[in-house]
């Protein structure tokens, strides 16, 4: 059997019944969770796949959308697919007519689940920079509050790339005993100190646009759209390998040298300043800042790591520098044998994870297979 789409797919919306309490000490009411599935549930409700997105993704990770955004989440695909499409669906890594996938927009989100852009029930208003600082670990809390509206006690696996992958690991570490596998891909334990410092950069051109306003910037016809290019520029050139850009740009001109200092003269910069407009469309200033520091503050150290008792899976990329194969390294040597470490061989920096699905594919496929034998279940 080919591999399959699973169609047109509608982001659903569920509001959670009760305050989500927060590491900070503080608790979020009326939080509203958007979230798309894919596949049948099973009557024992035991073949469950949570799939966690990376800092700029959305619920949408699988098939058209029923109504496609302004902006796409993933360049060169088209506008309405999802950003994992290449991995969810009939025969595909996370196999749709074995399991039930379920994807949400994190919280602190800006495509549908409670953020900084969300009305503050409190006032009215949008919380702006009163929402409260999260966690990837209030993120994972929002998720299994979640669930349990859907009857969902134990998942098969969670998965995710970059910050889905840390979300993977949260799971493994606060619900040791809801999670029979984690598939954490291009992600790491906690971010090296070259990654936070290109966080903060990013994070200090949206603080410094004069139209960011201190956050309160919703509903003044200005926003700090100047900043948050900047960001994704240094952002995405993280996501990116020198080898990846070479192969792409080299120094070729856009349209011949032209002696200007404001027009982009070579192709790599126009492919920044695409990305950034492209971005800025799509994608909350404050969700940005929020998350960011997020995945900042994210740290596992070897005592929360031996929690886990999830059987794990951690695929690193070579050319990634932002979450290198280090990181996953050191992670399975604390696991021992639990843990199994693959490193792909590809030149496409940390956007490996969104680029090497065919590669991906058979050894998530195999894992999930195993896991599944060994647990008896589905």
């Amino acid at each position: 059997m080919s591999p399959g789409s699973v169609g047109v797919v509608e982001t659903r919306y569920l509001d959670l019944p009760a305050p989500l309490p927060l590491d900070c000490g503080r608790e979020l009411s009326g939080v509203r969770v958007a979230y798309e599935t894919y596949g049948t549930l099973s009557p024992g409700r035991d073949n469950v796949i949570l799939v966690c997105h990376a800092l700029s993704g959305d619920a949408h990770a699988a098939g058209i959308a029923a109504t496609p955004p302004e902006e796409g989440t993933r360049e060169g695909y088209a506008r309405g697919l999802g950003w994992w499409d290449g991995m969810i669906g009939p025969g595909k890594a996370f196999d749709t007519d074995r399991w039930f996938v379920v994807s949400t927009n994190l919280l602190g989100g800006c495509r549908g689940t409670t953020g900084p852009s969300s009305i503050d029930p409190a006032t009215g208003e949008p919380y702006g920079p009163d929402f409260p600082v999260i966690t990837v670990a209030d993120m994972v809390r929002c998720e299994r509050a979640f669930l349990d509206v859907l009857g969902v006690e134990r998942l098969a696996a969670v998965a995710g790339g970059s910050l889905g992958g840390m979300q993977a690991l949260q799971w493994a570490v606060d619900y040791p005993d809801q999670v029979t596998s984690i598939v954490v891909i291009a992600s790491t334990h906690a971010l090296q100190p070259q990654g936070v410092a290109w966080n903060a950069i990013a994070r200090e051109s949206i603080m410094r646009d004069p139209d960011w306003q201190g956050g309160r910037y919703y509903g003044t016809g200005r926003s700090p759209d100047a900043g948050m290019g900047v960001a994704r520029m240094v952002g995405h050139i993280t996501y990116l390998s020198a080898p990846g850009l070479a192969e792409k740009f080299g120094r070729r001109f856009q349209n011949g040298l032209n002696y200007t200092i404001t027009e982009p003269e070579y192709e790599v910069e126009s492919y920044l300043r695409y990305q950034a407009a492209a971005f800025v469309r799509r994608f909350d200033a404050n969700t940005y800042l929020y998350l960011s520091r997020a995945l900042t503050y994210f740290e596992l150290g070897p005592a929360a790591l031996n929690r886990i008792k999830a059987r794990t899976l951690l695929i690193a990329f070579s050319s990634d520098w932002l979450y290198p194969p280090a990181a996953s390294r050191e992670i399975s040597e604390i696991l021992g044998s639990s843990a199994e470490f693959h490193v792909i061989d590809a030149p496409h920096g940390h956007d490996c994870f969104l680029l090497e699905e065919a590669r991906q594919t058979p050894i998530v496929r195999r894992f999930l297979q195993e896991a599944t034998e060994r647990e008896g279940t589905a």
